[in-house]
């Protein structure tokens, strides 16, 4: 399994910041790869999030559900079909405002039957790419989400870790 984390900070109070990640179905607007979002469920625990991807040549669609929520604090998600993936957004407490982290673990093996790639197109090669498009895209994500936040756009700082 590899863990991917994902942080940053906002400046605004901690509810605010965990209203903002757990309206999912405004994260299409925000990515140049999610093409829609469709809802559910109420948000809560137990809400299932349908979210379709495209990239190159791929469209994707995957199904999320949300396992467990503590409000202004965490949500935790996983998927349920295909990939094996879960995660969490964390959002905690600064002096400014709030430190909101995105943390996904994944079986990057367990996409080779999830996913329908072109003939001659490698999972490996696929999956080199993804890693880079991802760190791309959540540098963007995060500035414009900061942006609606705070109201006007500021250069972001994005905390990366994986292992």
């Amino acid at each position: 399994m590899n863990t991917v984390e994902v942080s940053t900070d906002v400046r605004v109070p901690p509810a605010e910041a965990y209203a903002f990640v757990a309206d999912f179905p405004r994260y299409a607007k925000y990515s140049e790869y999610l093409q829609s979002v469709t809802q559910h469920g109420n948000g809560g625990a137990g809400t299932e999030y349908e979210l379709t991807f495209a990239w190159w040549k791929l469209t994707h669609a995957v199904r999320s559900r949300v396992t467990d929520t503590d409000e202004p604090e965490r949500i935790d998600w996983k998927l349920v079909d295909g990939i094996d993936a879960h995660g969490r957004w964390e959002v905690a407490e600064t002096d400014d405002g709030s430190r909101v982290t995105f943390v996904v673990t994944y079986d990057t093996d367990s996409a080779r039957g999830a996913l329908d790639l072109p003939r001659l197109v490698s999972l490996d090669w696929v999956v080199e790419r993804v890693v880079d498009k991802v760190v791309e895209e959540g540098e963007r994500v995060v500035e414009r989400v900061v942006a609606d936040l705070e109201g006007e756009r500021r250069p972001v700082e994005l905390t990366v870790e994986t292992h």
